[in-house]
């Protein structure tokens, strides 16, 4: 990844809001949330896409910024129950890949949820095995009602594949990267992005709570209009496009992906001035890294 470009691409909201910090909070001791964050991706006739969402303006973290579908790893996600319907991926395999005593694969399950949750596309086959399809008017409702019913907890992920005879594919969505808010933050996350082709017969549309607007966008055209001010980004946002720049097919994308390994964790620092007040950050690979504490 081009770490060095990023901050020029990222929106100036962290190193240019010089917001003062509060010197009675203990930044040091903020906890660290697992998070995972899921880019979809579909073809078009000269290049691929990537589906981007706008969060809400009054959000706590990231607020009016172009992400993608994703946020915290729930408890949930890794019940037993849900792990024995994960398709092609076991506890262990995924703890591996993620270099974590326990609990990986609830990062893949977390991704699939938010996924339908923010954007109501679910990465999940029909009893046929095929990729569920909501091109049906009426599946489309019962579909839509259980997005909503998940996000508000009155439905659990587990049940609903269960009703629908559904089975998650985790096999399907590749591990890319691994980014770790900076400490001097108010909300820290410990987040690991993936990569996965959309379903065809399923089209994702933001949910007007948490985000307010989305769009299908080509990598570089994201990066560009990044850089010109007109969508606003945080530096991981940045860096994944990056990757997925480069390729012109999901197919191409995706096998990236597969050589990846397992990714190196990128953790910026902030550097202050003298009256604590946030000016830029620094990236693992700038000299001046080291020499920050």
């Amino acid at each position: 990844m081009q770490l060095a470009t990023i901050a020029k691409c990222a929106s100036p909201a962290k190193a240019d809001a010089r917001v003062v910090l509060e010197m009675t909070l203990d930044y040091a001791q903020v906890p660290l949330r697992p998070a995972a964050t899921v880019m979809l991706l579909r073809d078009t006739p000269t290049d691929v896409e990537v589906f981007m969402m706008q969060r809400t303006t009054s959000a706590a973290f990231a607020s009016g910024m172009y992400v993608f579908p994703g946020g915290r790893v729930d408890d949930i996600d890794g019940a037993a129950e849900l792990n024995d319907l994960c398709d092609g991926l076991t506890e262990a395999e995924a703890s591996d890949l993620l270099r974590v005593p326990s609990g990986g694969l609830a990062y893949w399950v977390a991704a699939i949820r938010e996924s339908f949750e923010e954007a109501g596309v679910l990465l999940a086959r029909d009893h046929s095995g095929e990729f569920v399809k909501l091109d049906d008017p009426e599946v489309q409702q019962r579909f839509a009602r259980a997005r909503h019913a998940v996000h508000e907890g009155t439905l659990s992920l587990a049940d609903f594949c269960r009703s629908e005879e559904l089975r998650l594919a985790v096999d399907t969505i590749r591990y890319v990267s691994h980014w770790i808010t900076p400490v001097g933050e108010r909300r820290r996350f410990d987040t690991r992005f993936f990569v996965a082709v959309a379903p065809l017969a399923q089209d994702p549309l933001h949910d007007d709570q948490e985000t307010i607007d989305s769009l299908w966008v080509t990598p570089s055209e994201a990066l560009r209009r990044a850089q010109r001010g007109e969508l606003a980004m945080i530096p991981p946002t940045v860096a994944n496009l990056q990757f997925l720049a480069p390729h012109r097919t999901t197919r191409e994308a995706v096998a990236a992906a597969r050589t990846i390994g397992v990714p190196t964790p990128i953790l910026p620092k902030l550097r202050y001035d003298d009256d604590g007040r946030v000016v830029e950050i620094v990236f693992p690979d700038d000299p001046a890294y080291a020499l920050l504490p």
